[in-house]
Parts: structure tokens; C-alpha cells; sequence
């Protein structure tokens, strides 16, 4: 694989890493009692505003999810490491999609702040289109959530065959330590996402069920619905923590992933 394409990844992963590991240093805060809050993506990127230089780091951050959305595109339509387009290969890509057109609208985010042009992401979702109204809405709810659950199935599975190690060329890897962080982020990081796509999945589900497709509902919503569960602050803190892991896991990513040919 070309050498510059492998620097976009790379980049791409060290933002993506930035934005998990601040949403759930700031959602481990809150659960804590130690300030802080239930933060989604678009709240990362609101901490990093207010800080100094606030605009410097968020043109920076807007580079680095440029690149992540490049490299899923490229691994869209171009499928540099040959994943296929048998039916597994399809479903892969198009999850790539998904990512990538996330993430640019996170970038365009960061840029507008940076401008002045862009409004306050609130914590509590957004508005739905007005074509998602009506029995169209329903449809797309009812599609996106078991989508979502679907992929939340995979960030398990994921975690419990571990074949996320295979990125790594795990067993070529001598130092014991670094084999470790890999591991331990990794299943941490995997099970917390899954249990985040979970809760959303079920979250759009029951809005289709309800036939209420006004709003979409985010992460923080995620997050305030196991904070108002039983024993709800350590499961908060828990799933927090995993958040954090799968940032230092995309930290990894950036500086150990072995790319195929």
C-alpha cells in the first residue's frame, strides 16, 4: 500500500482516538462527581474550543478526521487491503461509508466553529429531517436501529473472538507490554461501543414502534439513559472507561496497525 495513504490513516486514527478518549474522560468526570459531562462527539469538539489556542487545536483536529474520512472513502470505493465485494466484504464497505460520512460532518463541525458559522451541538440529539416524518420516518428508524444493534453485535463479536488483534500482526509482537495495551484497550473499547450501539439501536426501535421520528437521539442520550439505570453511575463510569480505552486502542491503531497489501 502506497506509503502516503498510510500517513492519512494513521492520522486519521490519532483523531479519531482524540475525540473517544475526550468523551469519555469527560463522561468518567461526570459519573465520578469530578466535574466534567456526558459528552458525545460533537461535545469533544466544544471542550476543545473552549481551551487555549482552542481554534489552533480544532483546525488541527478538523486535518486529522479529514484524513480518517479519506481513508474510509478510499477503503469504500478503491478497497485498498482487498476485502472483497462478497456479501461480508459489501456490508464492511458500507459500514466504511457510514463512518466516513460521520466524521465529516464532526470536520465540517470543528471548521465552522473555527469560523464562527457553526451553532452549539446540543447534548440531547437533533431534529429529524422532515422527510423522516410520517411512514417514511418509521421505516428509516426502523432500519437504522437494527442496523445499529447490528453493528453493536459486531463490536462484541469482535471483542470475544478477538480478531481485532489481527490488524496488528499481534503474534509478531515481542514486547509484552505493548501487547497488552493493545489487548486490554481493545476488548474494553470494543464492548463499551457495543454496548453504546446497543442502547441507540434500541433508542431508534422504539421510536419506529411509537411511530415519533421527531428527534435522533445521540450518545449522551445513551449515556444519561444507563446513568438513570440501577447501580447507574458505576455502569456510567464503566462504560466511560471503555470509551477511553478504545481511544488509547485508535492511539495503537496509529502506530501499530499492520496494513495489507
Amino acid at each position: 500500500m502506497d506509503s502516503k495513504l498510510k500517513k492519512i490513516a494513521r492520522t486519521g486514527y490519532v483523531a479519531k482516538g482524540a475525540v473517544y478518549t475526550i468523551t469519555g474522560v469527560l463522561t468518567l468526570l461526570a459519573a465520578l462527581g469530578e466535574g466534567g459531562q456526558k459528552a458525545g462527539k460533537f461535545q469533544a469538539l466544544e471542550f476543545l474550543e473552549k481551551q487555549a489556542y482552542g481554534n489552533a487545536i480544532l483546525i488541527v483536529m478538523a486535518i486529522g478526521l479529514l484524513c480518517y474520512v479519506v481513508w474510509r472513502g478510499i477503503q469504500l470505493f478503491q478497497d485498498p487491503e482487498n476485502i472483497g465485494s462478497d456479501k461480508k466484504g459489501k456490508i464492511k464497505r458500507v459500514a466504511f461509508g457510514v463512518s466516513a460520512v460521520i466524521y465529516l460532518a464532526l470536520a465540517v463541525s470543528a471548521v465552522m466553529k473555527v469560523i464562527n458559522a457553526g451553532g452549539s451541538s446540543g447534548g440531547s440529539g437533533s431534529k429529524s429531517p422532515d422527510f423522516m416524518t410520517g411512514q417514511i420516518g418509521v421505516i428509516i428508524f426502523a432500519i437504522i436501529g437494527v442496523s445499529v444493534i447490528g453493528a453493536g453485535i459486531n463490536q462484541i463479536k469482535k471483542a470475544y473472538t478477538k480478531s481485532f488483534l489481527q490488524k496488528f500482526d499481534y503474534k509478531s509482537i515481542s514486547e509484552e507490554k505493548r501487547r497488552k495495551t493493545i489487548k486490554n484497550t481493545g476488548l474494553m473499547g470494543l464492548i463499551a461501543r457495543g454496548v453504546i450501539f446497543f442502547i441507540l439501536g434500541y433508542f431508534f426501535i422504539r421510536a419506529a414502534m411509537e411511530s415519533n421520528t421527531s428527534d435522533i437521539k445521540s450518545t449522551t442520550d445513551a449515556f444519561s439513559f444507563i446513568q438513570e439505570s440501577s447501580y447507574g453511575q458505576y455502569l456510567l463510569g464503566a462504560v466511560a472507561a471503555g470509551l477511553v480505552c478504545y481511544g488509547i486502542y485508535m492511539f495503537m491503531m496509529a502506530k501499530y496497525r499492520k496494513f495489507k497489501a
